[in-house]
């Protein structure tokens, strides 16, 4: 897939980073041209799954590029045709939200609204406790939203938090592969 400009938006959902850069990892040892993206929470904020300096500081040697983590930097990615389809991984309830209701108030939403501009494809990774809460219409709506695909996706812990949603993350690449093609990678429900 040598040539496929892939836009990696990363939200705050801390705890599913470290998949999330596995597969950052892979899209590039697979020979993806990754632009990386980071909302202003995931952009500054330490938390015990790591600093965001750190954060930064491998995701810009692993891409080669600085991040995009400022909205004036994410508006020209449509105009400028700098993606073929953007992922966002993790993507929390609140930026699903906003992408379900069309608020472009970050550098995760601006980024995901203006490549909308191109009508290419957007994967969704995503990763939020109030999945089956507050969250289910805005996720029921981006399933039902042309141009959106998600990667398959299961209970994150049934018992202990039962409104929880993760996607499996080792289907990233597949996803983003049938995505690329206009097709949904199923079962949906893992």
């Amino acid at each position: 897939m040598t040539g496929v400009r892939v836009g990696f938006v990363m939200c705050g959902s801390f705890c599913t980073f470290a998949k999330a850069l596995v597969q950052m990892e892979e899209l590039v040892k697979k020979g993806y041209e990754v632009i990386p993206i980071m909302s202003y929470n995931a952009y500054s904020t330490d938390t015990r799954f790591g600093k965001a300096e750190e954060h930064i500081k491998r995701i810009e040697e692993l891409c080669g590029r600085n991040i995009i983590a400022d909205i004036s930097s994410a508006e020209p990615i449509g105009p400028k045709k700098m993606t073929d389809i953007m992922v966002v991984a993790p993507c929390t309830g609140n930026t699903a939200a906003k992408l379900a209701n069309a608020v472009t108030d970050t550098p995760a939403a601006m980024a995901v609204k203006s490549h909308l501009r191109q009508s290419k494809p957007v994967l969704i990774c995503i990763a939020t406790n109030d999945a089956l809460g507050a969250s289910a219409q805005n996720i029921g709506k981006l399933l039902n939203t042309r141009h959106f695909y998600f990667v398959p996706f299961r209970q994150d812990d049934p018992f202990k938090k039962p409104n929880s949603l993760v996607a499996d993350f080792d289907r990233l690449i597949p996803a983003m592969e049938y995505a690329l093609e206009g097709k949904q990678l199923q079962p949906v429900l893992c």
